[in-house]
């Protein structure tokens, strides 16, 4: 039997589901790419296929199913745009990648190269010039040049055997060295230092609490105000400055972003969640407790309501 011969058999065996379980143990980014043709015509598909390709000339790729409906515009069409989600955006994955027959009712977008839809609040952008279509077997390859981009720097949106997914920091890079001795950490008039000492506290409790807040795709700014209106009917502006401590023009910010995204509406001049904002705003306070009983498992409940009693009397007197 030939070569080709033990291939073609191989290939025929193969479980398609299986298949797909095994390539799932990839996990990749989850992007929604777009494209409009002369006459207005727009699309939208979600892809995890998206990859880089070259730098020189700037290259990037994605695939789509050649039974897509949607090719026929990405064949037309002189440009694309590929939109990399970021932790919070799953209803823009959801959106694009369920059947619809309008798929951009109702979605917020702005037009890029050759019309493309770009979204905001994304993890990246990339705006690109269609460049060439590959066969590759059942999808069509698309590549791209890529003509001007935007980095937000949120964290993306990931895709792992089948579910969603978010980025967080590896366990082995967030361990402190157990090697060092803790009072290491501060030398002379500093170890008796209290203001010192406390934001010091507040940086190595952050160090590993920050980064699984920002994995929600929810700017700092944001997920602070989401907290803060978890149990409240209504807070004004006013109510709003003195709960989260940040400038009225951020906070105008983090409102116009929580509104656009669905998390709050801001009738008659106070800010509420929406039921899809009390359900981040639970999803921030399990993680915030799950850092808490993380942090202070070592201190005993005693110990614990000391140092509450501590700081709140700190607060009340400051």
């Amino acid at each position: 039997m030939s070569d080709n011969s033990v291939r073609a058999a191989t290939e025929t065996t193969f479980d398609p589901r299986a298949f797909r379980r095994a390539l799932g143990n990839f996990a990749t980014g989850v992007t929604v790419v777009t494209a409009a043709t002369a006459s207005g015509r727009k699309v939208g598909v979600t892809a995890n296929s998206f990859n880089s390709v070259s730098l020189d000339p700037p290259l990037v790729l994605w695939s789509i199913d050649k039974r897509s409906n949607s090719h026929e515009v990405f064949e037309e069409a002189s440009h694309f745009a590929v939109n990399v989600l970021a932790a919070d955006q799953v209803y823009l994955s959801n959106n694009f990648a369920r059947p619809k027959e309008d798929r951009f009712a109702e979605i917020e977008y702005e037009s890029g190269e050759g019309g493309s839809p770009l979204f905001a609040d994304c993890s990246a952008r990339f705006h690109c010039e269609k460049y060439q279509q590959v066969d590759g077997g059942d999808h069509w390859i698309m590549i791209g040049k890529v003509l001007a981009f935007d980095d937000f720097g949120r964290s993306p949106l990931l895709y792992h055997q089948g579910v969603y997914s978010m980025v967080l920091p590896h366990t082995r890079m967030t361990q402190r060295d157990e090697s060092q001795s803790p009072s290491s950490d501060f030398q002379g008039s500093l170890s008796h230092n209290l203001y010192y000492l406390m934001t010091q506290a507040v940086r190595a409790y952050q160090s590993s609490y920050q980064p699984r807040q920002l994995s929600t795709g929810l700017r700092t700014s944001e997920a602070r105000m989401l907290m803060v209106l978890e149990s409240d009917a209504g807070l004004s502006v006013n109510d709003l400055l003195r709960e989260v401590a940040m400038p009225v023009r951020e906070i105008d910010e983090a409102v116009a972003n929580l509104k656009r995204k669905g998390l709050v509406n801001d009738d008659d001049n106070r800010v509420r969640l929406t039921a899809a904002g009390i359900e981040q705003a639970e999803d921030l306070w399990t993680i915030a407790r799950e850092q808490q009983d993380k942090v202070f498992a070592e201190f005993s409940e005693e110990q614990i309501d000391t140092f509450k009693t501590v700081l709140k009397q700190l607060i009340s007197n400051c």
